[in-house]
């Protein structure tokens, strides 16, 4: 199993954990959410920590004791250390390895970490240090993520500022329109109310031959008469 491999167990069994902690830390409302809070997730916790406890050995067989094998071995027992007493039968520890190896005699130390000593603060407090779904990260890190952060919003800047001049410039282009329809809406108001002054025109011309035509009807209508007759005479005569 590869380093990277092992990298991710360790951090996946780590939030396992840090969950796991959270959510007994949260008050119980019910007689019986204390069984299933203890045995949240520890099937899986327990199948990780076997499984990189495995990898490790592998690795280290392989490659030797490097830093990174180190790293993992003290994460694994730190992970190992976090479960509840009794919950931690299935997982086998390093140090108990260590210890039972009949070619490497235990040493005063070893002897002295395997006696049954009280919890120091400093797991107290690892053990039962309320979790955090959002870890305080590097300055670096927070750097370069508030650095990234000004990015996107520099670019959604820009593309806003983008949109707004195209609908400005579209907001021109409707008015430069709207100035022309009026303008050829005058100009059509013009030339019908210059027709209809024509029309009233003829219209008056119109009333005054009718009227004319009417006064003066009777007149017409001798004069058309003398006019026949004066015809008739003259084509008989000759």
């Amino acid at each position: 199993m590869s380093l990277a491999k092992l990298t991710s167990i360790s951090t996946q069994t780590l939030s396992l954990l840090l969950e796991r902690q959270r959510v007994q830390t949260l008050p119980s409302y019910t007689t019986d959410s204390a069984p299933r809070n203890s045995n949240l997730h520890l099937p899986q916790i327990t199948t990780n920590l076997n499984s990189l406890r495995a990898g490790i050995l592998a690795l280290e067989a392989k490659e030797g004791r490097s830093d990174a094998v180190n790293l993992l071995r003290n994460q694994h027992e730190r992970m190992r250390g976090m479960l509840g007493a009794g919950e931690d039968e299935g997982v086998e520890s390093y140090r108990l390895r260590s210890s039972l190896d009949p070619l490497k005699p235990p040493t005063s130390a070893q002897r002295q970490e395997l006696l049954p000593t009280t919890p120091s603060s400093g797991l107290n407090s690892a053990v039962f240090t309320p979790y955090t779904d959002d870890p305080e990260a590097e300055p670096a890190e927070l750097l370069q993520t508030q650095r990234l952060m000004m990015d996107q919003q520099d670019n959604h800047l820009d593309l806003l500022s983008h949109s707004i001049n195209r609908q400005r410039d579209l907001s021109l282009q409707i008015n430069d329109e709207l100035d022309v329809h009026t303008g050829l809406l005058q100009e059509l108001d013009t030339d019908l109310n210059h027709s209809e002054t024509i029309l009233g025109r003829a219209r008056g011309r119109l009333d005054r031959v009718a009227a004319g035509a009417k006064r003066n009807g009777s007149a017409v209508t001798i004069g058309a008469l003398i006019l026949v007759l004066l015809i008739l005479i003259i084509v008989f005569k000759t």
